[in-house]
């Protein structure tokens, strides 16, 4: 029969078309060799003709190997002149440390999502987003520079999901809005409920701004047009027996002050009807630059 003739050439077909044997088959023939594919008919097969039948070709004796060429004129093997591999450039630095910006709170609100960093987002690219960058690409083999690259920066989008202008701003404070009318005249502690900001602002131009926090639904922070009426640099709650350094009272009990829980928590938590101030350093200077009688105006 023709039967395994027809499967070796249809092997040989497959080969050359680029087809692949599944890893749990065999391919024809396999083991066999060249002799016992070309054996005549087995026992019971009809004989054919003699007279039509060409005599077999001749083949070497297994003693009488074809001889290999001479070293001048070997062919070239793969590992005589390996061709050298371009290497792949490194990833492009994207941020590093002291850069600032929108894009840097990206940074840290995702990986706030999958724990690297616990601060912020503050929006500067500090020592601690720094360190945490350097974790994340240790622990997934990527060179542990602390400086987000283009490799790094893609695996970061990969794990984590879009953040919210909430996970942006939630320790930082948001970019302050809009002044109040009221505010562009005289000096004035301008707080933006909306935006969570406060604006400290003498003759319509913004000295400096920081992120605030204010009272629960609760306890809610007054809203209108007051003035400075107390300033008391080591101020403890006699209400709540808790510290309110650098109190600038304007209505009632309620003060613009820093606060160790808002620099803490963020806005997790929230105050007693005061405005919260996370920034020490900010909110020292602009105790001491606000007088008593100086407007306060909060609004929406």
């Amino acid at each position: 029969m023709a039967a395994p003739v027809v499967a070796a050439a249809l092997a040989v077909t497959a080969a050359v078309a680029g087809c692949t044997v599944r890893p749990d088959s065999e391919p024809p023939w396999t083991g066999a060799t060249d002799d016992a594919r070309n054996a005549g008919p087995g026992p019971g097969s009809p004989a054919p003709p003699s007279a039509t039948t060409p005599p077999p070709a001749a083949t070497p004796a297994p003693s009488e190997p074809a001889p290999e060429p001479s070293p001048s004129r070997r062919p070239p093997t793969a590992s005589s002149s390996p061709s050298p591999s371009p290497s792949s450039p490194p990833p492009k630095v994207l941020w590093s440390p002291g850069d600032e910006g929108r894009d840097v709170r990206e940074i840290q609100a995702r990986l706030r999502q999958i724990a690297w960093l616990h601060e912020g987002p503050t929006g500067v690219y500090d020592r601690a987003t720094e360190e945490a960058v350097k974790g994340f690409q240790d622990k997934r083999g990527l060179p542990p520079t602390g400086r987000m690259d283009s490799a790094s920066w893609k695996r970061l989008l990969d794990m984590t999901g879009e953040p919210g202008r909430w996970d942006l701003y939630l320790m930082g404070g948001q970019p302050p809005g809009p002044p109040d009318p009221r505010c562009l005249s005289g000096r004035v502690l301008c707080v933006d409920k909306t935006t969570r900001t406060l604006r400290w602002m003498v003759d319509g131009r913004t000295v400096s701004h920081m992120a605030v926090r204010f009272g629960s639904v609760a306890t809610p922070t007054r809203e209108g047009e007051f003035h400075v009426y107390w300033k008391s640099r080591h101020h403890v709650s006699t209400l709540y027996d808790s510290p309110m350094p650098y109190a600038m009272f304007f209505s009632g009990g309620q003060a613009v002050h820093y606060s160790e829980d808002f620099a803490a928590r963020g806005y997790a938590g929230a105050s007693h009807g005061c405005v919260n101030v996370r920034d020490e350093r900010l909110v020292a200077e602009l105790f001491a630059s606000v007088r008593e009688g100086d407007k306060v105006v909060v609004h929406r």
